[in-house]
């Protein structure tokens, strides 16, 4: 039986010399790399008790969106800065170089909902961590992350130690 990391497309020295690039795109190309990836993921959140999924743009929407039609769970989109219609609450941080802002409407999430945040990579954790803290501001509790790769030497796991952290593949490197 085929796994989700047979789908992948890993390239050498991209985007720069030394760095191997996992390429998702060859997995949402399949549909059987897709439909084995949405279902890894949700066997990640087997046992969890949760009101919603939210996603990172734009590839968290890929995976989030078709997990909570299959869970029966509203979605959240995590939008970068100036894409929401309504009221938002934003939260800024910082990438390799330089920084962003994300954001989600102020009223999507209530004290105590119950959130699942989904992406498709974990690397250093900069982005899901800022949605984590968004999700938070509004009274809602992230009670798990998941992601379709991890980069082990980025360390993001660490970052979202106060968290519970599942990924589908792991690749050591960068």
């Amino acid at each position: 039986m085929k796994k989700v990391e047979d789908y992948m497309t890993s390239i050498p020295n991209f985007p720069k010399e030394g760095i191997i690039f996992r390429d998702v795109t060859s997995v949402l190309e399949s549909a059987e790399g897709l439909q084995l990836a949405i279902d890894e993921l949700n066997k990640l959140l087997e046992g969890v008790e949760y009101d919603y999924i939210a996603g990172a743009e734009s590839r968290g929407f890929i995976f989030g969106a078709p997990l909570a039609y299959m869970n029966n769970k509203g979605f959240i989109p995590v939008r970068k800065k100036g894409k929401l219609p309504r009221e938002t609450v934003e939260m800024s941080y910082d990438l390799e170089y330089g920084s962003a802002t994300i954001e989600i409407h102020k009223d999507s999430i209530k004290p105590g909902d119950k959130v699942v945040l989904v992406d498709d990579l974990i690397a250093t954790g900069g982005t899901i961590q800022a949605a984590a803290k968004l999700v938070e501001q509004l009274g809602g509790e992230v009670v798990k992350m998941i992601f379709l790769i991890e980069l082990v030497d980025l360390k993001g796991r660490e970052v979202l130690e106060d968290y519970d952290v599942e990924s589908v593949i792991q690749y050591e490197g960068e």
